[in-house]
């Protein structure tokens, strides 16, 4: 209660987290907006089926319940995000912009102008593919060519509507502007999901209600555990070039979970589209391209192979892109650059060396953590038989990470006004 009353008695704080609790209420007022020509009486139970359009529910904020006009979220502008990303590891040009102030400003303004394409072409496909598997749930969507157009712009409209107000947020210090708008649907969805439980709740569950609480527990403290997880790896400074210089001890971090959440992203894309593919042919004349298509859909459809899977694809995607995000060769470079070395290895190519041994067993720990949490839901749905007692492991990282970000910047705009001018 006192850190809150210091909080809220500072005064640029306090209009920070005002001007935050408007912009999300802008956005969950924007979520009820429907786009029209859409019927969206069983959208929820076929969101609850289709684990692509689920994750992208999550990301979106939960604005897919409704079709909303920012039914996309932030989600087209998080894959631009990724695409310039990747893009450094292929053109050294990139890389080098992302190296430089100016040349990250302009990466983030070329990212921006990514977005409107890349949400175009978002909206087109899930309102097609709703369309398409939406049938047997109720779901219609019936839009001549203007209802078209109406309904695409207005939905690339809110994305860029919630990518400004994202940034407007970012600017606030309070938290990163994105993951607040992601941490507010999901929030946004727990009454809901409260009172799905309660309504279906029988005395015959109790047992599965205790181990529910007691899963969701040891998930949220490990999620904690591996989001502030770190090795930290002793590093000396020289100073002075005279005989006798003293040696700065320092440390530098190296995460265990360095990647977040984009390796469950491309690993779920790529395990959900050979069979959201294999429904086109499913109908299919040709006896051999419906023999298949049936085949693909039986075995994604196997709880134990899917798993596996998932799981292996999570592993793998998270050595990949922390090679992207974590460059040993870079940090030894760089240590060498500043006078620094590692006390026992030799500067150069045996630091470099001994940064990718560190992180590679760290990059263990993480990436099974991380598969782990990936097939949780299907886990926990095996072991209770309900599928309204679903852990989603992707949704806590996401919580957690942003109320722990949250906190680490109130608390240091806090210490940063402590001082006496």
């Amino acid at each position: 209660m006192e850190a809150l009353l210091r909080i809220w008695r500072i005064r640029e704080i306090r209009n920070s987290i005002l001007f935050v609790l408007f912009a999300v209420t802008l956005f969950r007022v924007a979520a009820h907006i429907p786009v029209p020509g859409i019927d969206t009486a069983g959208l929820s139970s076929l969101l609850a089926g289709n684990q692509f359009l689920g994750l992208l529910n999550v990301f979106a904020g939960g604005t897919l319940n409704s079709f909303s006009v920012v039914a996309l979220g932030v989600a087209p502008y998080i894959t631009s995000s990724i695409i310039f990303q990747l893009l450094g590891m292929i053109f050294p040009s990139v890389e080098e912009m992302q190296k430089e102030e100016q040349g990250r400003q302009k990466l983030n303004r070329y990212t921006r102008f990514a977005t409107v394409p890349l949400a175009l072409l978002q909206a087109y496909t899930i309102t097609k593919l709703i369309g398409q598997q939406g049938a047997q749930f109720g779901v219609t969507i019936s839009l001549s060519g203007f209802e078209w157009a109406t309904a695409l712009t207005s939905m690339v409209a809110g994305t860029i509507f919630l990518m400004w107000l994202g940034e407007l947020i970012t600017e606030r210090k309070v938290g990163n502007g994105l993951s607040i708008m992601i941490f507010a649907g999901i929030i946004a969805s727990l009454p809901n999901f409260i009172g799905q439980t309660i309504a279906t709740y029988t005395s015959g569950q109790l047992l599965n209600v205790i181990l529910f609480i007691a899963l969701a527990l040891v998930t949220i403290v490990g999620v904690v555990i591996m989001s502030e997880g770190q090795r930290n790896v002793p590093v000396q400074y020289a100073r002075g070039a005279r005989l006798g210089a003293t040696k700065v001890q320092s440390s530098l971090p190296i995460r265990v979970n360095m990647v977040g959440m984009i390796p469950i992203i491309f690993s779920l894309s790529i395990v959900t589209l050979p069979p959201l593919f294999a429904q086109f042919f499913v109908g299919a004349r040709t006896v051999i391209i419906r023999d298949i298509a049936t085949w693909v859909v039986a075995l994604f459809s196997n709880q134990a192979f899917y798993g596996i899977l998932y799981f292996a694809l999570v592993v793998a995607f998270t050595f990949f892109y922390a090679s992207i995000v974590f460059k040993p060769e870079q940090v030894a470079e760089n240590l060498q650059k500043q006078g620094g070395f590692v006390p026992g290895i030799r500067p150069g190519e045996q630091t470099a060396v001994y940064f990718s041994w560190v992180m590679n067993r760290l990059l263990l720990t993480g990436a099974v953590f991380l598969g782990l949490i990936a097939i949780l839901p299907t886990i926990v749905q095996q072991i209770t038989g309900n599928a309204n007692f679903v852990v989603g492991g992707s949704s806590v990282i996401i919580v957690v990470s942003v109320v722990i970000e949250i906190i680490k910047q109130v608390e240091s705009q806090i210490t940063m006004r402590s001082y006496d001018v």
